[in-house]
């Protein structure tokens, strides 16, 4: 199953652009099976209902950082349109999630990488006559964040931020920098590069892309966990955008939405095409649009094209699965999770997510999750 990069690809990659350039956060209105409504939303927007299922209760959860302020938003949202359900997300990384997924702690776990085969096999235990499954809900960018004083358009390519992080290259003035850089005022300072100190989904997707594009500088093997030598620590996507803003001369990688509200430069990644891929969400979307189906069956599992050399296409992209359970869900959260899903993946709830720096989906790919939902048990 495959999302074909054809003409109706290419629209739909146009559609996830211009979404992108015109967001706004949809009202909330009446669901014509339940009597709660939410009380607003943008100035002269247009309501969407949320249907808030038949039997609205508190629903657990927890994981990616990465999709933090997208649950926020959407929790919000969903609350205050039915207002006996509620949503609570413990965030802890994408590793903590699936664990506690795992565990039966939670109804749903979110997960920056999709989930591994011990880890379905495992799942196999709280998902009675099923297992666990991953469904696409958020969409975003891996900004490599730096804080350098009189260097506002640095450029980078794959090796060289792989070396950055391995502390093979360590002054900012470094040849390798420099020739990406002509005529920018590199100092000759250290190089302050930061990491996650959690299990990361996103550190996972950082180091798939220095496995497609490092040329060899980084020897280590995907992974939710650190591994690259020196260089600084931090928990969540908050904390390592916290220490960039903090600590001059330093370096990161975060999601766009953590670069955005914390007022960090990204860089511009070379990946071969005529000119720099600048790291924004329209720039993911065309990414996102050639991205193909891995899963089988309810499992919407992706594959990513981290090497892309497309004109505009980003290539350092992310996806948020929700980690649910395809059957063994717990009856008296069923409903609330299929209600919660459907909007999180809805036109309404992709737009209100997109206004905070993260990559509505494709249309082709958000039915797909759609045709998936009612169908979890």
């Amino acid at each position: 199953m495959k999302l074909q990069r054809n003409g109706r690809s290419k629209a739909l990659a146009i559609g996830a652009m211009a979404l992108v350039s015109s967001l706004s956060l949809a009202a909330c209105g009446s669901d014509e099976n339940n009597n709660n409504t939410a009380g607003s939303g943008s100035s002269g927007s247009a309501p969407a209902a949320i249907n808030c299922g038949s039997k609205p209760t508190a629903l657990l959860s927890a994981g990616s950082t990465a999709q933090g302020t997208a649950i926020d938003v959407l929790k919000t949202n969903f609350s205050a349109a039915c207002k006996e359900a509620s949503v609570n997300y413990g965030g802890g990384g994408s590793g903590a999630g699936v664990q506690q997924f795992n565990q039966g702690k939670i109804q749903f776990a979110g997960s920056d990488s999709a989930l591994k085969p011990a880890e379905v096999e495992d799942s196999k235990k709280v998902c009675t006559g099923g297992q666990g499954i991953n469904l696409p809900l958020v969409a975003g960018l891996v900004s490599i964040v730096y804080n350098v004083d009189n260097v506002d358009n640095l450029v980078l390519d794959g090796p060289t931020i792989a070396k950055i992080f391995d502390s093979q290259i360590t002054k900012w003035n470094d040849p390798a920098i420099a020739a990406l850089n002509p005529g920018a005022k590199l100092p000759d300072a250290d190089i302050q590069a930061v990491h996650r100190t959690d299990d990361s989904g996103t550190t996972e997707n950082l180091t798939k892309y220095f496995a497609k594009v490092s040329g060899g500088a980084w020897s280590y093997a995907p992974a939710k966990a650190w591994a690259g030598k020196g260089g600084q620590g931090a928990n969540g996507s908050a904390g390592v955008a916290a220490q960039v803003k903090q600590v001059k001369n330093s370096i990161s990688y975060a999601e766009l939405s953590y670069a955005q509200t914390n007022n960090l430069k990204s860089a511009a990644i070379n990946t071969g095409a005529s000119k720099p891929v600048e790291a924004t969400a329209a720039n993911a979307a065309t990414t996102f649009a050639k991205a193909k189906i891995a899963g089988t069956g309810s499992d919407l599992a992706l594959t990513l094209d981290y090497a892309t050399k497309d004109e505009g296409s980003y290539p350092l992209v992310l996806v948020t699965y929700e980690i649910v359970c395809d059957k063994g869900n717990k009856a008296d959260t069923l409903d609330t999770l299929k209600a919660f899903l459907a909007y999180g993946i809805s036109d309404a709830g992709q737009k209100a997510i997109g206004e905070k720096g993260y990559v509505p989906l494709p249309k082709e790919l958000t039915d797909k999750v759609n045709a998936v939902i009612p169908t979890l048990a």
